[in-house]
């Protein structure tokens, strides 16, 4: 759950759920993935917001980023095997 404030592009670490889509942070992205139902109603209408507050963070961060690039290239993740 995201609880803090969400500091697009700043660490390594962050990941959370809203549902069953997943938000991680990294240094060259945010990725985001799953799936996310806005339903009519206050629930929905949360979600939405935290939704909203992640993109309107990584908007901030890019127009910020005076050195921005027109792409880079990304690094896959190694995936390994689950060990239980």
């Amino acid at each position: 759950m995201m609880n803090k404030a969400f500091l697009a592009y700043e660490n390594e670490s962050d990941s959370f759920m809203i549902q069953d889509l997943t938000v991680e942070n990294r240094l060259d992205r945010v990725s985001i993935y799953g799936t996310l139902d806005i339903t009519r109603d206050r629930v929905g209408l949360n979600d939405a917001l935290k939704l909203k507050r992640i993109i309107d963070a990584s908007i901030d961060a890019l127009k910020r980023d005076k050195n921005l690039p027109d792409k880079i290239e990304t690094i896959a993740t190694d995936s390994v095997e689950n060990p239980f």
